[in-house]
């Protein structure tokens, strides 16, 4: 059991790894313009060149990947000749800065041929000073240096240069500045230690935004996943054990009604007749600062809608194999020696005929974290479905490769789970 077990991670994670490769293709071939969704459409050439670079997509796709995937701060730090660290401030903003010999933060600023050494001491006192030597004169005889900005760049700055860089300040608009740097390398840790870096459309560190929809979407699946799964198994067992009765017919019909409606519609009808007419609960999920479980009379309609939809699939599945399972051979046997019949149900058919349900059940998973968007929008409720949604229509790509890859993790822990499963419902798999 144990080399199966192992066997399947592994597999699972070799998969991981090809995913990433094909989100991050996939994200970076769609069509659209970033600059241009991001900084709107009267962007010049010049400013959208400018804002690329500064972002770090002017570099080739294998670069952004790495990046993207390991972080470049052990690039950028390379680049510097210094170690790099990365701090909050008291204001609560996270700042890069690079590790002086003797243990004080420093970076760079350039105030017109002369570079400025900005110093954060122990007691988070700030001292500037003039750093000129660190100019280093090529054999052209061009000086420039690698540095930490104050925007939480790498950049390589030159010498004298005449370069026009245009910076996209909110509430101002573009600024425009001679001698800026000639290349930068956008710092963050990478996806696999938890920094896929800043959001195009917000400014802010996608980790952060992703973590708080990641937890309300944990919220909501996680109740409705509570709610509907037992339930729709143990309707499913019961109108398979009868099949062709009543019961079967109208739990069967039932279990079709709801599937087969759209997410939408049931939303619509549950916010027109719950909240609207009968006025028992909100008709949007408001939450503003709060986390979900401070409003629970708000979830009320989301998870109905998703136990509804849920629940006929789920059932449905679960009474075919479960009708399947009655008709073989080892039960008829079994019913012949004159076992008690809830003994040869409970003992012989139910974890036999669980095996179809829980793939379906681990699958749905992934879909009740992201694949919810309808619902999200419907009733507003700021989950990651909404936010990879409203990240793709702006091609965030940031956020949008960041939240296809936690969808991607949970797909494949659910995966490892259910073969965990398999393996104490199947004596086959655990004794192979």
């Amino acid at each position: 059991m144990v080399k199966f077990i192992v066997r399947r991670f592994l597999l699972l994670l070799l998969t991981m790894v090809l995913v990433s490769v094909a989100v991050f293709l996939i994200t970076e071939s769609s069509p659209g313009n970033v600059a241009r969704n991001v900084l709107g459409s009267f962007v010049t050439p010049e400013q959208e060149a400018s804002f690329l670079a500064q972002m770090g997509l002017d570099k080739p796709v294998y670069t952004r990947y790495l990046y993207w995937l390991l972080g470049s701060d052990w690039h950028a730090s390379r680049k510097v000749g210094l170690s790099l660290k990365r701090i909050k401030t008291r204001e609560g903003f996270e700042e890069w800065w690079a590790l002086r010999e003797d243990g004080a933060l420093i970076r760079w600023k350039l105030q017109g041929e002369d570079l400025i050494a900005v110093v954060r001491l122990f007691e988070d006192t700030i001292s500037e000073y003039f750093n000129n030597e660190r100019w280093q004169p090529d054999e052209h005889g061009v000086s420039s240096f690698w540095g930490v900005d104050t925007k939480n760049h790498v950049v390589k700055w030159e010498k004298d240069s005449d370069l026009k860089v245009w910076t996209f300040v909110m509430g101002t608009g573009w600024m425009e500045t001679t001698g800026g740097p000639i290349e930068y390398i956008p710092l963050k840790k990478g996806f696999i230690r938890g920094d896929p870096g800043l959001s195009l459309r917000t400014g802010r560190p996608v980790a952060k935004s992703l973590f708080i929809r990641l937890r309300n979407s944990l919220v909501l699946a996680g109740i409705a996943f509570i709610i509907v799964m037992p339930l729709a198994l143990f309707l499913g067992m019961i109108a398979g054990l009868k099949e062709g009765t009543l019961r079967d017919r109208v739990l069967s019909v039932g279990g079709m009604m709801f599937s087969v409606t759209p997410e939408f519609a049931t939303g619509i009808f549950l916010i027109l007749i719950v909240a609207v007419w009968l006025g028992l609960v909100p008709g949007a999920t408001v939450f503003g600062e709060k986390a979900p479980w401070e409003r629970p009379d708000m979830l009320i309609l989301p998870v109905l809608t998703l136990t509804l939809i849920e629940l006929g699939y789920v059932l449905r599945i679960t009474r075919a194999s479960m009708v399947e399972v009655m008709r073989s051979p080892y039960i008829r046997t079994a019913f012949l020696k004159g076992l008690p019949y809830w003994r040869i149900v409970l003992k012989h058919a139910v974890p036999n005929a669980l095996i179809a349900p829980i793939t379906v059940i681990m699958l749905h998973v992934n879909w009740l974290m992201g694949g919810i968007v309808i619902v999200e929008v419907v009733f507003g409720y700021p989950g990651l479905g909404k936010y990879l949604l409203d990240s793709a229509l702006h091609k965030d790509i940031n956020a949008l490769e960041a939240g296809a890859m936690v969808l991607v993790t949970v797909a494949v822990g659910t995966q490892l789970i259910a073969d965990i499963i398999y393996t104490f419902l199947n004596p086959r798999i655990r004794y192979t």
